[in-house]
């Protein structure tokens, strides 16, 4: 299968993860990038500004492909204006029957939600009015909102071609470091920042993302250095600190993520869940930090779970074996 892969050159999460799975599953040579993103071949700036980076040896295929004009699918990568417009300014020069795929990686429950908040809700409007997408996937899929058949789940998840290499020292019990963009983060900050090792490790308020102490591989070092780490929702449910934490194999307590997850984390076995007022949340670091055969086991089976079900090569498969599914019903 050859993909016209519609993209945003800048940081997008999801589009990031989608790319660098469809990469490895069809080939650099398959992906058609519009526009061509040097972004994705050139390691730019440090962890996580750069998860598409899928390495110097695919940058000739991925030059080859661009003189490609014949393409089996069409996905349109994120949720962005910049993205859409260069979509609709091309939708009428492809095949109608060509399938057309969506990837919504927005913050938002709401079906191209992020399009409200910096525009083009209009144009996006204006596709379905005039073509619609045969398939949406979205990142936050609200467990408690109804969406259109044609659409499904597709959460972040976790390259291992970014993971640097791993010391077994365990330097810090209890860490979050987080900048508060959800009110549990504030609350759950409030309650540690003087436990534990909390304060001297950094797991205190006002964090800001750029001041970080932590960043680039360096980050992720630190944060599988850590005994127990937390996942509690920013923007949206679905955060990038879930999907590193289990799969480097850490112990993570974590609220519920209200969003559907195919193969979802069982509790006490892969991953902890606390309360949603994080009532338990104090006591569960306390009989985890004295626990380490439990901690430890769970841990391991997260990073078996993330390597089973939830690295990059596994979304990008979901995604071609629905567009293979829709094809063959056309």
């Amino acid at each position: 299968m050859r993909i016209l892969y519609i993209n945003r050159p800048k940081s997008e999460y999801v589009q990031e993860f989608l790319y660098t799975g469809l990469c490895k599953v069809l080939g650099t040579q398959n992906i058609i990038e519009y526009p061509w993103n040097i972004r994705t071949h050139l390691n730019h700036r440090p962890y996580p500004k750069n998860l598409s980076r899928f390495s110097w040896s695919g940058l000739y295929e991925s030059l080859k492909a661009q003189c490609n004009r014949d393409y089996d699918a069409v996905i349109v990568a994120s949720c962005h204006p910049y993205t859409i417009k260069k979509y609709f300014d091309i939708m009428d020069t492809i095949d109608p029957l060509t399938p057309r795929i969506f990837v919504d990686g927005g913050d938002f429950p709401k079906l191209a939600g992020d399009l409200d908040r910096l525009g083009g809700r209009e144009i996006f409007e204006a596709i379905e009015n005039k073509r619609p997408f045969d398939l949406i996937f979205k990142r936050e899929f609200v467990l408690d909102e109804t969406y259109p058949e044609n659409v499904y789940s597709l959460p972040m998840a976790f390259n291992y071609d970014l993971m640097p290499p791993l010391s077994s020292e365990m330097k810090y019990d209890v860490a979050f470091w987080a900048v508060e963009s959800a009110r549990i983060r504030t609350q759950a900050l409030e309650l540690l920042e003087d436990k534990f090792d909390c304060k001297e490790n950094g797991t205190v308020r006002n964090q800001v993302m750029k001041k970080y102490k932590r960043k680039g591989a360096f980050y992720l070092q630190e944060i599988a250095a850590s005994k127990i780490g937390l996942n509690l929702r920013g923007g949206g449910w679905d955060t990038l600190r879930f999907w590193e934490l289990t799969g480097m194999g850490c112990f993570v307590i974590s609220q519920r993520l209200n969003i559907q997850i195919d193969n979802p984390f069982i509790d006490k076995e892969e991953i902890v869940y606390c309360q949603d007022d994080l009532s338990d949340l104090v006591e569960l670091c306390e009989y985890y930090l004295e626990h380490d055969d439990e901690r430890e086991r769970i841990s391991k089976n997260a990073r078996i779970k993330v390597e089973q079900h939830h690295t990059d090569v596994a979304r990008a498969k979901y995604v071609l074996e629905k567009i293979s599914s829709l094809k063959s019903v056309r």
